[in-house]
This record gives C-alpha cells, structure tokens and sequence, in this order.
C-alpha cells in the first residue's frame, strides 16, 4: 500500500526529529541545573557569579527556543525542573542586587515554575540569614528574615490541586523554614542587646 508506506515514512520522520529534540532538552536541562547551582554556591562565597549567570541564561533562551514547537516535551518533568532552579537563581539574584523580586517575563518562564523556584528562594535566603548571625550581623539577618516573611506570605496565597500547581509541600517547608530562623534571629537580637548593655555598663 502506497499510501500506508507515506504515512509511515512521514510519521517516523516527525518521531525521529521528536526523538533528537527530547535528547538535546535533556542536555540542556541538565546543563542548566549544573549552572544553576554554581551560580548558588557562587552567591554564598562572595563570588561574581556574572559569567555563570550569563551562561545560564544563554542555556535557558536555547531550551526555550528548541521546544517553542514542542509543547509536549517542554511540559516534561525534567524541563520543569530546570525552569524552576533557573528562576530560583534569578530570583535569589534580583533579591541580593536590588531587594526585589524579577517579573516572571523578565526571567522567561510561566507561573508554575516561577513559584516553586521562588519557594526554593526562601530556602537559601535562610542560609544567607545564617551566614550573617554567624558574622554577628543581626541587621543584615533580619533584613533577609523580612524577606523570607515577605515571600512566604505570596506563597500562601496559592491553594492549587498539585496537577494545577504543586507547592504545597514547599509551602510545609517553608514554614517551618521561616519558624525556625524566627527563632534564631530573635536568640541573636537578644544577645546582641545585651552585649551592648553590658558595654555601656562597663563604660560607666
């Protein structure tokens, strides 16, 4: 049958280039988590972390632009996941330079992702937090405390069945995240107001 053998060689032909996109997501999905995450490490060593960020971005445009015809693959697990640690990274990063949070369109990516890399923000803002109590920089910890606050409150706006948007284990975490450095701040800021009574008394 002629018509059948076209059919075939047509369809193999689609399942072939759908074959090499999936590969090439993959790739790059991966590469994006690997820069991803050097970016992070970067931000907690005082690093310039502006070439890695970079390379991020140029990773995320040619994701986005291999699967601008291929809905199916850009809504695979792994894609999402990348999505997400790459708008966690630039979120952390517009919240360390100017204390604000990037539209979800100046990162290039949807509400889904957008919001589960901003839970995954929370996170490590509690560990830029800890590194500043262990400095014994009370302000700048609670600055990021404010933050943190600030970030978990947006989240709790959001009550989704998980097919629609699945934050809900992040936001059990982020509670308890945000408890826990509560406390911390409040121990620090205590004994820092009491170090500097005891200094004043001492002056005296």
């Amino acid at each position: 049958m002629k018509g059948l053998d076209r059919i075939v060689a047509r369809l193999e032909a689609e399942l072939d280039e759908k074959d090499r996109v999936r590969e090439a997501a993959l790739r790059a999905s991966r590469a994006i988590v690997r820069l991803a995450g050097s970016v992070v490490h970067g931000l907690h060593r005082g690093e310039d972390v502006g070439k890695d960020f970079a390379a991020l971005r140029k990773e995320k445009s040619r994701l986005s632009r291999l699967l601008e015809k291929h809905p199916d693959i850009a809504a695979a697990g792994y894609v999402e996941s990348a999505y997400q640690e790459y708008a966690e990274v630039g979120i952390l990063l517009s919240l360390l330079r100017r204390g604000d949070v990037p539209e979800p369109d100046e990162l290039g990516v949807g509400s889904v992702p957008y919001l589960l890399g901003l839970a995954d923000a929370l996170g490590e803002l509690r560990r830029f937090c800890l590194d500043e109590l262990k400095r014994g920089d009370v302000r700048r910890a609670d600055r990021f405390l404010e933050q943190m606050e600030e970030i978990f409150a947006a989240l709790m706006r959001f009550d989704y069945p998980d097919a629609v948007l699945p934050i809900r284990r992040k936001q059990d975490a982020a509670r308890s995240l945000l408890e826990k450095t509560r406390g911390e701040v409040a121990v620090a800021t205590s004994t820092s107001r009491l170090h500097e009574r005891l200094e004043k008394a001492l002056r005296r």
